[in-house]
């Protein structure tokens, strides 16, 4: 159990104009968005529910709802709600019920929860709006949980990946800079962000870090399914997306067509005074 540092957050205005075309993109794919996005590790699922004061459970950001049936799994009742519909229709045909809206304007409508998490999403939410948006619709003792998966794979072939988009994309290096340092550390930067905002509705307790690490093996196929659903990979133009799919499945041949992807899943979490 880690407690978060304090960490100002850029502004809420200018940055959600420019990350809700991204967030927007993902349902253009939303059957291979369910296919080939991870899902959540058990221990941080069991942890949120054990913690929480009972099960009734507000997905914020749920897509198509690859964490909320893993918490229906573990015997939670969960609405979900998710700005595009076509992610929310996929949802509801696998068995959550969704409200279409965007967090920030949803409204409780007098419902209450033990739980409200937001699994890979919290970032596309303003995180003060965001955080007393959670407050309102939580009973008291009730715990928001946002959690992001970390991706680390092995060093050689991070290596070639940060080549491979380093070389296609020379006028983004951020873009191969991404490949270049720990994935944790930026998920890092985004629960700081979170538990700022948190902290700035003053309706939480000290937010939390929880940690769980697990691996998964991918064949060559199964990440290149997966890439096209990483943030903004779709904008790219369909010449240069085919060009970092040869060049990503390339480095995957050269270690023998498959590896194991090492995840930490990092949430920030806090406790409805």
């Amino acid at each position: 159990m880690t407690t978060l540092p304090s960490e100002p957050h850029d502004n809420p205005a200018t940055r959600s104009h420019l990350l809700r075309e991204v967030a927007e993109s993902f349902g253009a794919d939303a059957g291979r968005y369910d296919r080939a996005r991870p899902g959540y590790p058990a221990d941080l699922v069991e942890r949120i529910v054990a913690a929480s004061p009972g099960r009734d459970l507000l997905d914020v950001g749920c897509g198509t709802g690859i964490s909320a049936r893993l918490f229906q799994a573990a015997g939670c009742t969960v609405l979900g709600v998710d700005p595009d519909p076509r992610m929310a229709e996929l949802a509801g045909q696998g068995g959550t019920a969704v409200e279409v809206a965007k967090f920030e304007d949803w409204d409780p409508a007098g419902r209450s929860f033990d739980a409200v998490v937001a699994a890979q999403a919290w970032h596309w939410v303003d995180p003060v709006a965001g955080a007393a948006k959670a407050a309102a619709a939580l009973r008291p003792g009730g715990r928001l949980a946002v959690f992001w998966n970390a991706f680390e794979p092995p060093a050689e072939l991070k290596a070639a990946f940060a080549e491979v988009f380093r070389r296609a994309l020379p006028e983004a290096p951020a873009a191969g800079g991404f490949w270049s340092r720990p994935a944790l550390d930026a998920y890092r930067a985004g629960c700081a962000r979170a538990a700022g905002g948190m902290r700035e509705t003053d309706a939480f307790g000290e937010p939390e870090e929880w940690l769980s690490h697990w691996e998964r093996p991918y064949t060559r196929d199964e990440w290149l399914d997966l890439l096209p659903t990483t943030g903004g990979f779709s904008r790219h133009p369909r010449a240069l997306q085919e060009e970092l799919l040869s060049g990503v499945g390339s480095a995957v041949d050269a270690v023998g067509g498959r590896f194991t992807m090492g995840y930490d899943t990092i949430a920030c979490t806090a406790v409805r005074r």
